[in-house]
């Protein structure tokens, strides 16, 4: 990608790698990640005049899946890895 957006050619390069038989997903919101359904592709122009393709969300009540998997968060830097803080013994009665 040369440009700061993503373009169809871009797109359909990194689609191609892909199984074709496999569902299509937006994730969305990096501060709270939530995966949606695309349904509809759409072509307009923008307020500069420039063709633009939008991919829609769903208009259906299950077109919000739900959030993001973990991981896919983690992979697209939106959040850190998380990891269990180190165990501490544990005190006993008395004070020791």
């Amino acid at each position: 990608m040369t440009s700061p957006e993503m373009t169809v050619a871009d797109l359909i390069d990194l689609l191609s790698a892909c199984d074709p038989s496999t569902p299509v997903r937006q994730a969305m919101n990096p501060l709270f990640p939530m995966a949606h359904r695309l349904e509809r592709v759409l072509q307009s122009v923008d307020e500069t005049g420039r063709t633009v393709v939008y991919l829609a969300e769903g208009r259906d009540k299950d077109a919000q899946l739900g959030y993001l998997p973990p991981e896919v968060a983690i992979e697209l830097t939106w959040q850190g890895p998380v990891q269990a803080p180190p165990r501490r013994s544990r005190r006993r009665a008395g004070g020791n």
